[in-house]
């Protein structure tokens, strides 16, 4: 590595390569590399020996293709320009990339194009996608809180009971995929925590719910938060308690760069075949913080598939590390593809 920056984004670390000759263009390559709070159950012998962290979702996989590609590329230097190697922290829902963007990263390390990619268990093994244009989920996550009345149990009547509301909530919320979400466009709602009380014998004061949207356009995101308030507003009128909505948008939808997207597939079919390198039609409704770069630098995301059977973020993802060389040699082409050494 001719550079090594580090403490960008908290814990993230740039490197910077300088190819053969010397040229005007920069390709950037970028891996995540944080794991999630789940306890694995693999009994693997090289499994987490850190209690409730494991990496569920194969991003130190992530991390150990764009090493090999870096080795690969210093060793041979077979461009022309730079190559900057983005190794981002707090990818899961923590906004890594938007704290390295948000501390200057493209102005330190100014890129014409940047690619990344991920592992995929749910698709045939070493074949590499991407999906051109929207490929992958903006979302929001949501929290929600009832505060009405408590009382004792026994006497319900004196409360505003926040849980009937809460409950309720939750039933109506999908009404707006049901009902508000034109038909042809993707749109999940999911309710994923409840929260209230404390006692057997007690009607509690406040209710708590939040969970994630899932979506393909800033039009359907913005329609989806002006329902979710809307209905808050009906039910705090309905019932007679207050309801508070924080809507926070965490990732944007991925946009893959249509030319940039079909190189990408032109590099992965030099080393996988042309067989297995396939412009797919499928979106993914996991979201992804690659986005935010790509909002700034165009570039593309691709999927590379490995044998399991075991999905993503679930304690006995077991990652085939037959998937890395693969990885490393998608990464390193697309850049010899794009920075061309010319005689």
């Amino acid at each position: 590595m001719d550079e090594v920056h580090t403490g960008i984004g908290g814990t993230g670390i740039v490197g910077v390569l300088h190819g053969k000759m010397q040229g005007n263009r920069c390709v950037g390559l970028r891996a995540d590399m944080d794991a999630l709070p789940i306890q694995e159950a693999t009994d693997l012998p090289y499994a987490s020996k850190n209690q409730g962290k494991m990496h569920a979702c194969g991003h130190d996989s992530h991390t150990t293709m764009l090493l090999g590609a870096a080795r690969y590329l210093a060793e041979t230097r077979d461009f022309a320009g730079k190559v900057h190697l983005i190794f981002q922290p707090a990818e899961e829902g923590l906004g890594g990339a938007r704290r390295m963007l948000e501390e200057g990263l493209f102005d330190r390390f100014p890129c014409d194009e940047i690619y990344g990619m991920h592992n995929d268990p749910n698709s045939p093994e070493g074949r590499v996608s991407v999906k051109i244009g929207p490929a992958m989920s903006g979302a929001t996550f949501f929290d929600i809180t009832v505060e009405g009345v408590g009382s004792h149990a026994a006497m319900p009547h004196q409360s505003r009971d926040p849980i009937i509301v809460a409950t309720a909530l939750v039933q109506q919320l999908q009404s707006v995929v049901s009902r508000n979400r034109p038909p042809a466009e993707p749109l999940v709602l999911s309710v994923t925590q409840i929260h209230a009380g404390s006692a057997y014998n007690v009607v509690p004061g406040t209710a708590s719910i939040a969970g994630t949207i899932r979506y393909f356009s800033d039009e359907l995101r913005d329609l989806t938060h002006e329902r979710i308030q809307d209905l808050c507003a009906g039910f705090e009128k309905a019932y007679g308690v207050t309801i508070s909505v924080d809507l926070r948008n965490i990732f944007h939808v991925l946009m893959n760069d249509p030319d940039l997207g079909r190189e990408y597939l032109k590099a992965a079919a030099d080393v996988v075949g042309e067989e297995n390198a396939v412009e797919t039609d499928q979106y993914a409704t996991g979201s992804e913080d690659f986005a935010d770069m790509l909002k700034v630098v165009p570039g593309a995301y691709c999927r590379v598939g490995h044998a399991g059977s075991v999905p993503l973020h679930n304690p006995g993802f077991v990652l085939d590390d037959g998937i890395l060389p693969i990885g490393a040699s998608v990464m390193a082409r697309v850049v010899e593809r794009r920075l061309p050494v010319t005689q």
